[in-house]
């Protein structure tokens, strides 16, 4: 597993959604990548969390239903 993988938890999706893993591979690759071409480790660690972050939120925006409904 790559630390991309890793840090989207790519392997939990309980309900199977293929939105929800696409996000999370997108996400994964992009944390690896700039883990491979970054030259500024400050910043690399932030755009990884960044990219972590949004992985969450955009799964977040997919499963969780709304208030009224």
């Amino acid at each position: 597993m790559t630390e991309g993988e890793y840090r989207v938890g790519i392997k939990f999706n309980p309900a199977g959604d293929t939105d929800v893993d696409e996000i999370k591979q997108i996400a994964a690759a992009l944390i690896d990548k700039i883990a491979v071409c970054g030259n500024n480790d400050r910043c690399t660690a932030l755009a990884q969390t960044a990219f972590e972050d949004g992985a969450m939120w955009a799964v977040k925006s997919i499963t969780k239903p709304d208030q009224d409904g």
